[in-house]
C-alpha cells in the first residue's frame, strides 16, 4: 500500500478513535444506572483504556506515515520502532482480548460484565464500535502495515507488565469501594480469582504470540527498519 494511502488510513483510524474516546466520556455522572461511573469513572473499564490506547497508537502511525513522505529519515526510524512496538505489546493483543472476553461474557450472562441498565445511555452502535470493530480495525491493521515485534521475552514481559498493572488498578478500585469493576469477579472465592486473573495473564499472552505468527505468516521476516513496498 502506498504511504500516502497508509497516512490517510491511519489518520481516519486516529479520528475514529478519539471520537469514541470523546463519546464514552460524555457519558455524564448523573445518567449512570447504578454505581457503575463511580470511583475511577470510566477510567476503570478496559474497554475504554483500549480506546485510548489505540489512539495513541494510531496518532504515532500516523506521524510515521508523514515523517516518510516527508524524507525525515532518520526520526522516522525511532517513530517506526515505537510504532510497532505499540502495536505488538498493545494495540492488537489488548483489542483482541477485550473482544474475545467481552463477547464470550456477554453471551454467557451479559449482567456480569455489560448490565441491561447500560442500553439506555449507551447505544447498540456504540456498544459495537468499542467491543467489535476493535478487532477488526487491529486485523485490518495487521494487514496493511508489516510490524516488527520485539524479541518474544522482552514482549511478553511488557505485556506481562501491563497486564498485572491493570489487574492491580482493578484490586485498588475494590479495596477503595468494597465493589468490583465487573460483578463477575464477586462471584469468586479468593483462589478462583487469582486463578482467573492468572489465566487472563496466560490467554492474554498467547494472544501476543498469535499476533507475532500472524504478522509473521503475512509478512515474513520483516528487517528491523524495513524498506516498504510502495510508492507515494
Amino acid at each position: 500500500m502506498k504511504t500516502s494511502t497508509l497516512a490517510v488510513y491511519h489518520c481516519f483510524a486516529l479520528l475514529w478513535y478519539m471520537f469514541l474516546s470523546y463519546s464514552i466520556l460524555l457519558i455524564r455522572a448523573e445518567d449512570r444506572p447504578s454505581e457503575v461511573f463511580l470511583y475511577g469513572a470510566q477510567w476503570k473499564y478496559l474497554t475504554v483504556l483500549n480506546l485510548v490506547f489505540q489512539a495513541i497508537f494510531y496518532g504515532v502511525s500516523f506521524l510515521a506515515d508523514v515523517l516518510r513522505l516527508i524524507k525525515k529519515l532518520r526520526t522516522v526510524k525511532y517513530v517506526i520502532s515505537c510504532r510497532d512496538l505499540l502495536f505488538s505489546v498493545g494495540a492488537f493483543p489488548v483489542a483482541t482480548f477485550v473482544f474475545i472476553s467481552f463477547w464470550t461474557l456477554y453471551t454467557y450472562n451479559r449482567e456480569l460484565v455489560y448490565p441491561k441498565s447500560l442500553d439506555g445511555i449507551i447505544p447498540m452502535w456504540l456498544n459495537h464500535a468499542v467491543h467489535t470493530a476493535i478487532v477488526v480495525l487491529a486485523l485490518l491493521e495487521m494487514i496493511v502495515t508489516p510490524h516488527h515485534y520485539p524479541p518474544k521475552k522482552k514482549g511478553l514481559t511488557l505485556l506481562g507488565f501491563v497486564s498485572i498493572a491493570y489487574i492491580s488498578w482493578v484490586l485498588w478500585i475494590y479495596w477503595a469501594t468494597k465493589q468490583w469493576v465487573y460483578p463477575l469477579f464477586g462471584l469468586f472465592s479468593p483462589v478462583f480469582l487469582a486463578a482467573f486473573f492468572t489465566g487472563s495473564i496466560v490467554f492474554i499472552l498467547c494472544i501476543y504470540t498469535f499476533g507475532e505468527f500472524l504478522n509473521h505468516v503475512i509478512w515474513g521476516q520483516q528487517p528491523r527498519f524495513y524498506k516498504p513496498r510502495d510508492r507515494k
